[in-house]
This record gives C-alpha cells, structure tokens and sequence, in this order.
C-alpha cells in the first residue's frame, strides 16, 4: 500500500522538526563542551570524573550525528518518492513501521532476515 502525499507530507515534517532539535542540541553540546575544557581540576578523580563524563557525551553526539545523516536520507528518499519502499525486497514497508522508526530502510521481514544472520554471523 503506498504512502498517501498526506502521510508523505506529515513524514517530511515530523523527520524535518527531528533533524532541526538534534541540530539545535549538536550546537549546544559544542559549546557545553567547549567550557567543560576550560574548566580544570586539581584532583585527578574528579579529572578523571569529568574525562569520563566528555567520553560519554561524545558517543552519544556521533550516534546523533549518524542519526541526522540518516534523517537526511530520509528525507530525500521521501522527495524522491522512495520513502516507504524497502531496499532489500522492493515492497513496501508499514505505515506502522515507519511511524515507530521513520528513517527504516527495511520492511519487517527484510530486518528480521538481517538480525538473523548477524546473530549467526556471531555465533
């Protein structure tokens, strides 16, 4: 079933609205950041406290920043008039689906197959 130019439309907004708060929250991060370096500590357990803290913050900025690039994606996949199609199948992947995580490249199906084999690949 294909995506209505509603739905399209109210996908674009919402991956829109998204990419705009983790942008906004990349910006600040930096900054908060930045005065975290000037910001120097005597005792090393609480050097050590804060360098923890930094490393923490910065995984979770690069798993931001992956996630913009996918929302981007997304986005262009939606101008393209792919949005909703799964890459690995060609069908199309549910409205529910998309709703829970908009950026899915893969129907259910397709996901459950790949989980499956990096699950063997593992073993």
């Amino acid at each position: 079933m294909a995506l209505t130019k509603k739905q399209l439309a109210d996908f674009d907004t919402q991956l829109t609205t998204w990419r705009d708060e983790l942008e906004e929250g990349q910006s600040e991060s930096i900054h908060a950041l930045h005065e975290q370096e000037q910001n120097a500590f005597p005792d090393p357990t609480d050097q050590a406290s804060m360098e923890t803290d930094r490393s923490f913050d910065l995984r979770i900025k690069d798993r931001e920043r992956k996630l913009i690039r996918k929302i981007d994606q997304a986005i262009l996949r939606i101008k393209e008039g792919e949005f909703g199609l799964c890459e690995a199948c060609g069908g199309d992947i549910s409205v529910k689906r998309l709703q829970a995580r908009p950026v899915t490249t893969l129907c259910i199906d397709c996901k459950t197959e790949q989980e499956q084999e990096e699950r063997t690949r593992l073993d």
